[in-house]
């Protein structure tokens, strides 16, 4: 996270919040950190709000924020970064609206303006798509994370981790479970897509993220309850919106 270290406020936003837990607990320890995590399960948006609603910790109900949004359809609402903080974000300018003081410009003072009238939060500094993406249908990949790009500040980062390629779960699947290239329905009714590092590259680069990291995780772990062996394939992924 030391890439945007000199901002006073780090803004991070999970896609979805099934580890909304963990994001509450990041909160807790950092009182820097502002999460702002969406999801398209309406079970996932109470529990995360009983969960506000429990804790007396007021600081932490003030920086977590759960909302409702399928990302891969409707984009990201308009208040996390509206379109003239998104054409300000494409001419690669390396501000933030929660940081601007200097009003000794137009351009300076068009954002000012924006953040008086309570437009939008200016973007957010870090996204994560913890095992998303996968479970997005192929041909909707390219706009969700068209969507995440458009949210983030100059220089901010996507955080990726999803299934790779031959990892245990593809392998278990049956023949008529595929449902297109390296595309399984799952029992639920969702999908479940593995990626290979070209893959994430091609949708990540086309979007125009630059590629920081991007690497295949194989991890063996055993199930304690029945001694069986687990042979798991991830991909892990870090991309930064150019300056």
């Amino acid at each position: 996270m030391n890439v945007l270290k000199f901002w006073r406020w780090v803004v991070v936003m999970e896609v979805p919040f099934y580890q909304y837990y963990e994001q509450f607990l990041c909160c807790r320890g950092k009182e820097s950190i502002i999460v702002y995590a969406c999801d398209c399960s309406t079970e996932a948006l109470e529990r995360a709000k009983e969960m506000i609603d429990a804790t007396n910790e007021l600081s932490v109900k003030h920086r977590f924020h759960p909302f409702h949004c399928d990302f891969s359809i409707s984009g990201f609402p308009q208040w996390l970064a509206c379109n003239l903080c998104q054409e300000f974000f494409s001419q690669k300018l390396p501000i933030c609206i929660s940081d601007v003081n200097d009003s000794s410009s137009t351009d300076l003072n068009d954002l000012s303006s924006s953040k008086e009238n309570n437009c939008c939060i200016g973007g957010v500094d870090f996204v994560t798509l913890i095992f998303t993406l996968s479970a997005v249908p192929l041909h909707r990949m390219p706009t969700a994370i068209a969507s995440c790009f458009s949210v983030l500040n100059p220089g901010g980062l996507l955080l990726f981790r999803d299934y790779g390629l031959y990892d245990m779960t593809m392998l278990r699947f049956e023949p008529d479970k595929r449902v297109g290239f390296r595309e399984y329905m799952r029992s639920d009714g969702t999908r479940s897509y593995y990626f290979s590092l070209d893959s994430v590259r091609d949708i990540f680069m086309s979007a125009g993220f630059t590629e920081l990291e991007l690497e295949y995780c194989c991890v063996r772990s055993v199930n304690r309850r029945n001694g069986k062996s687990m042979q798991r394939v991830w991909v892990h992924g870090k991309f930064q919106k150019p300056m």
